[in-house]
């Protein structure tokens, strides 16, 4: 009986195929297909020969865009083919006849198109290997319209204890999306933190702050998305979530508060990595980092303070290179009342201003040239002092003042200028006692 049903199934395939081989339609169709693909190929082709965005493979180090649009490029053949057999397929049922041979290729570059997709973005060989062996053969299975066979076969497996109830599908549902929505959402955060670390525009810590909430954005949209096919209820989830929400926030204030006050403190840009600034309670530093919790200032001696992103917020603070790097100091001494002062005070500003670290010449303002005052009458001398620019803080690496003091130490030397000193004399009003 059986080798008759399969005599009988082999003499009506070859009845249909000598029906179709019969059918002026079919040679038509034959044609329209090999049309289709050779356009496809040719189109396909000339733009990405004519647009620069597709026409050479990017470097390593191009923006990530340039990088995208040329992947595209790679689709382009297949996708047209597509577009052109769907619509070859409604003209033919326009035309009263049945499109069947169409529809088969129009099932095969689909199966192409999701091919050429993997090869094209999927770069890690796992999951590429995932995608071929399992995500192939139920794109075929769904153009053979066997699918909904399979699941209502795998739903029918199921496992009940009480009111909870898990079946074959649901769980090779939630392994396949779950699968596909992770990888989506690390490609789709990679993507966007390379995207945002290359605006120009930006500075680092925007840039930074930036690309954790898009990987926050991608990760709560990822876990909506997996709960939802796990059909589980959102309302519930939402009652439950906020009851947590309201425990942590009531444990957790501080930390909150200190993630909130470090993104404020990005987005108004008052503080970024380089800047020096001094804090309320007497720490000084350098920053160096940001966290979401706390920011690291680097001492003059090498040593790490973590202050919490609040203090910036809710304490005074002096921040020293803000707007500009550029500082002005100044370094005290003295020289004798017999010293002439104007002539003096021209050879320290020349001494000063050849210090390479000193904002001086010709192009610079006069007000930020060196300058050399009195400050005032002491008693043993006169009280003068320098002031200068110079870009970045006099201290840890730059010692810009203790040059600037041997400098002019050297200098009232060569022009026979002594400092004064205290001296005090003694008189003895009565020698003979």
């Amino acid at each position: 009986m059986d080798i008759e049903s399969g005599s009988v199934a082999i003499e009506e395939i070859l009845q249909t195929a000598q029906h179709a081989a019969s059918e002026t339609s079919t040679y038509i169709q034959l044609l329209a297909i090999l049309a289709i693909y050779a356009l496809s190929f040719v189109v396909a082709n000339k733009v990405r020969n004519s647009i620069g965005l597709t026409q050479n493979e990017p470097l390593e180090s191009a923006h990530p865009v340039r990088k995208l649009a040329y992947r595209i490029g790679g689709i382009l053949f297949p996708l047209l083919a597509i577009i052109l057999l769907q619509i070859s397929t409604k003209i033919g049922e326009e035309l009263t006849f049945t499109p069947w041979l169409i529809e088969t290729a129009l099932a095969v570059a689909v199966l192409l198109f999701f091919n050429s997709l993997i090869r094209v973005f999927v770069q890690n060989p796992l999951a590429a290997s995932l995608f071929r062996w399992v995500g192939l053969p139920i794109l075929l299975l769904h153009l053979l319209d066997l699918l909904p066979t399979i699941v209502s076969a795998l739903e029918e497996v199921s496992l009940e204890a009480g009111n909870f109830s898990i079946s074959a599908y649901g769980v090779i549902r939630v392994l396949i999306f779950g699968s596909f929505l992770f990888w989506l959402g690390r490609a789709s955060n990679n993507f966007g933190k390379a995207v945002i670390r290359k605006q120009d525009s930006l500075d680092v810590p925007t840039k930074e702050v930036f690309s954790k909430l898009f990987e926050i954005a991608i990760f709560g949209i990822v876990v909506l998305s997996l709960l939802n096919i796990m059909g589980v209820n959102m309302a519930t989830l939402a009652v439950f979530g906020g009851a947590v929400g309201v425990g942590l926030g009531l444990g957790l204030q501080s930390i909150a508060s200190n993630f909130i006050s470090g993104i404020i403190i990005l987005l108004d840009r008052s503080l970024t990595v380089g800047d020096f600034v001094e804090l309320e309670g007497g720490q000084v530093g350098f920053v160096r980092e940001f966290r979401m919790r706390y920011t690291i200032l680097e001492t003059y001696d090498g040593k790490d303070i973590l202050v919490p992103n609040e203090t910036f917020i809710s304490s005074l603070m002096v921040n020293w290179t803000h707007k500009d790097p550029k500082q002005r100091y100044r370094v005290d001494f003295s020289v004798p009342y017999s010293t002439d002062v104007r002539s003096m005070v021209e050879l320290i500003k020349a001494a000063v201003a050849e210090h390479e670290q000193v904002v001086s010449g010709p192009d610079v303002p006069f007000e930020e040239r060196p300058d050399c005052e009195i400050d005032s009458f002491g008693e043993s001398g006169i009280n003068m002092f320098v002031e200068f620019w110079m870009i970045g803080v006099d201290d840890g690496s730059n010692r810009v003042g203790g040059d600037l003091m041997l400098i002019i130490l050297e200098t009232l030397k060569e022009n026979g200028i002594e400092i004064p000193f205290p001296q005090r004399e003694v008189k003895i009003l009565n020698p003979g006692q």
